[in-house]
This record gives structure tokens, sequence and C-alpha cells, in this order.
């Protein structure tokens, strides 16, 4: 086993990035008799995860998990069976157990298989890891990573004799290596997080200095590789990084929209979610997550061709009610069902039907990929927004140009009238902008009377 340093939170990751693995799925119950997500399935996102930093997958498995075990979590049969694999396979330099592993459990197993392992969490942080590009997203996932090191610190000293030579509160030469690196990883913990803490005001800033200029937000959210990243593209022309590969996305990124008859409207695309997201990155993501929570409206984009679709719907939302935009929210959301490209013509007109007879928000069926059904869910965003605008009537003087601009900018001209003494417009504002444009023409006309 290579011994790790304090600095290298998933080196065994790293050291196997572009190299070899196996990927074990030990499918247990859903907690609470929850519907569980097929163990086919499952081990087919741990190994496409795998993937994601480019792991050569040289063996994957599932089998059935009764009763976990505290030294191993799998059985003791079942460990043996493993590592008899492992040894045939002769090359293979990194074990994925698609599980959260306890620190006594990962390092049993890398004595038992005599190779490096991972857990879930910790593959998923090596991803986040080489993925984050902004400055907010490499101090999260530098702070997720620190927390999950913290209680593994155990396994990176075993080359050491712990209990030599001490006594009382007086450990061996081991132990008191494992303190200094603990009082180190807290060290820097408390830097991250007062970094992000200037992060976090500096967005704060930007906030207001949207609502500043008031287009509502828009926030696409889904499962990982649902396409939100290929919607957003098609709709704003941008360019963000869409790949048929989980978590191709982790930083959040803003366009403008204009709708045909509501203004510009900004659009945000977010990371993608995952069943059993660490809770280390729950944490340490949730300022990117503010961009969902501060939205005018959600688009929760489906994969409609994924079989796993329903539960993958279900792991969203739980996301969104942690977040606190549950079933009393009072933020719209909308669902996109994207990808009905891939279906066959029977289930896509199946499909199609069944989301014609809901009267109530219904789903709006797309494919970001060919654009089909997208002039529909521009018009449903034209539909929702609309509901905070408001009509005004008023008269500017030809000297007024610049607030005229800023009419057509910030809102939608219904109606204009050009006289002898000047233009009276009907317009259609949201509120801040309805509130806004009212005091930028009383500090213009103020201005002109001093």
């Amino acid at each position: 086993m290579t011994d790790q340093t304090p600095g290298d939170v998933t080196s065994a990751a790293k050291a196997a990035s572009a190299g070899t693995c196996a990927v074990i799925h030990p499918n247990m119950a859903a907690p609470g008799g929850a519907e569980s997500r097929g163990a086919r399935a499952s081990l087919d996102e741990a190994v496409a995860l795998a993937g994601a930093i480019d792991l050569d997958v040289v063996h994957a498995e599932t089998f059935e998990l009764v009763r976990p075990r505290p030294s191993t979590l799998l059985g003791k049969g079942t460990v043996e069976r493993i590592g008899e694999t492992l040894h045939a396979l002769h090359d293979c330099d990194l074990v994925v157990v698609n599980a959260n592993l306890t620190p006594v459990q990962q390092r049993n197993l890398e004595t038992a298989w005599d190779t490096k392992v991972i857990d879930r969490t910790g593959l998923i942080l090596e991803i986040f890891g080489a993925r984050a590009r902004t400055k907010e997203g490499r101090l999260q996932v530098g702070l997720a990573a620190l927390n999950y090191q913290l209680g593994r610190l155990v396994r990176s000293w075993t080359h050491l004799e712990r209990q030599r030579g001490g006594s009382g509160f007086m450990g061996g030469p081991g132990e008191r290596q494992i303190e200094l690196d603990r009082r180190m990883i807290r060290q820097s913990i408390a830097r991250l997080k007062r970094e992000l803490v200037e992060v976090k005001r500096t967005r704060s800033l930007q906030r207001r200095a949207r609502q500043r200029v008031p287009y509502p937000v828009v926030a696409l959210v889904g499962y990982t590789n649902a396409g939100k990243s290929t919607l957003f593209n098609r709709l704003t022309g941008a360019d963000v990084v869409a790949k048929d590969q989980l978590f191709a996305t982790l930083d959040p990124t803003m366009r403008r929209l204009d709708l045909p008859e509501g203004g510009p409207v900004i659009l945000s695309d977010t990371v993608g979610f995952i069943s059993d997201l660490p809770h280390q990155l729950v944490n340490a993501f949730h300022a990117t997550l503010e961009e969902v929570v501060e939205a005018d409206m959600i688009l929760h984009v489906r994969d409609i061709a994924d079989p796993e679709t329903d539960i993958q719907r279900r792991d969203v939302l739980k996301v969104l009610t942690d977040l606190g935009l549950g079933e009393d929210t009072e933020t719209p959301i909308t669902e996109a069902l994207n990808k009905i490209d891939l279906l066959p013509a029977e289930a896509r007109a199946a499909l199609e039907e069944r989301v014609a007879r809901q009267d109530n928000n219904p789903p709006v069926a797309i494919s970001a990929v060919t654009g089909q059904g997208l002039d529909r869910l521009v018009q449903r965003i034209q539909d929702v927004l609309g509901d905070k605008l408001s009509e005004l009537e008023l008269d500017l003087g030809f000297d007024e140009g610049a607030t005229l601009a800023w009419i057509y900018e910030h809102g939608e001209v219904l109606d204009r009238a050009d006289g002898e003494d000047g233009i009276h417009l009907r317009v259609r504002l949201d509120p801040r902008s309805h509130s806004q444009l009212l005091t930028r023409i009383d500090s213009s006309r103020q201005s002109r009377l001093h």
C-alpha cells in the first residue's frame, strides 16, 4: 500500500487516474423501504463515474449485501472471492467500492486485496476536484476533501508503530504524526472557510448588482447527465462543456436569454445532482446552489429516456427539499422531459399524449439535441414569468431618450404613439423594473428642474 500524505486527500484515485480499476457495487436495500434503483443501473453509474476521471474499468460486478459487516462492509467469503478475481486480473491499480466506507473498512479491504481502495465519496470528490474551475468551486472541493480526509488519517500512517514507546497520553511516533496532521488539516479548513466567506460576500454583492438590473433568473437543475448543459447552450448560444459524461458541469454558468415577448431573463446552469451525494459536498456546495434558491423559476431537466428517470426525479426533488424548495415553495418548478429523440416512436407519442392531458403545470417534452419542443419550453418560461409582470402607461418627452432606451432594454413595449408633445407608451415590466423606472423618471425630471 502506498503511504498517503496529509495534503493529498484522494491520492489513491489520483495515483490511478488514467489507470485501471475494478468497480464493486454492493446492492443494499434502500432505507425506509423506499424504491431503489436497479443493481445494474447503480453499477453502470459507478462505472461511468470511474470513466469520468479516465479510469479504465477492467472488471465490474454487483452482488446482494444483506448484512453489512462492520470490519469490511462485505462478507468474508465475498472479500476472499473478489481478492481472487483481482489477483487473476494481474493489472488493477484501484478498486472502487460503490458505497460509503468507514476508514476501518477501507483500510481492511486494502490489506485484504493488497491494492488501493476508494469509496463512492472519495471517487466523487476526485471528480469534483478535477473539474472545478472557478475559485469558489476549488475552495468548496478543497473544504469537502479536507473534511473527508480528517477521519481517515489513521490509514495514512499505518507504517508507523503507533503503540511503541508511549504510555498514558503519550503515543508512539505514528500517533504524534497523526495529531500534527490533524492540526494542519484543521488549520487549512479554517483558512478555506475564511476564504469562502469572502467569496460568498462577493457573490452577494454580484447578486445585488443583478437585482439592480433586475432580470428574472431561471435555474436549470436535474440529475447529472440529464442534458442541462446541452439545453443551456441551445437556448443561449453559449459554449458550456456538454459531454455524455457524469458531472461535466460543476461551476455555475449564467447567460442571457431573450424571450419573444417578455424581455431578457438570466439562465443559470448548475451542477448535476446524484443519488447518495456525499454529505461533505452537499454542505460545501450550498453556496453554488444559492443560484437555485434565489431563482424566479426552476426548470427540472429530466432524461426521460433513462429507465431510472423516476428514481432520478425523486433524488432531485429530495435535494430541492433540502434547499427549502419543497412542495410548499412559491418558486414555480417546471419539468423539461429531455431526450425524447431517444425514445421509440410509440413511447414518444404516448408521452406527448400523457403530457397533453395534464392541466396543472404539465411538463414540456423536448430534445435539446434536435431542438424539438424548445419553442414550447420558451413559451412556458414566458407564461410563468409573465405572471410576475405588470403593465404601465406613461408619457415621455422627446428629450428623455435615455429613459426610452432603458425601457426597451428592460421591458416589453406593447404600444407606442409619437405625438406632437412627446411619446405615449404602454409597457410591461417585472415589479423591480417597474419600481426602478418610476425612480429613474422622477430623478431625471427633478434634475431638470434645478
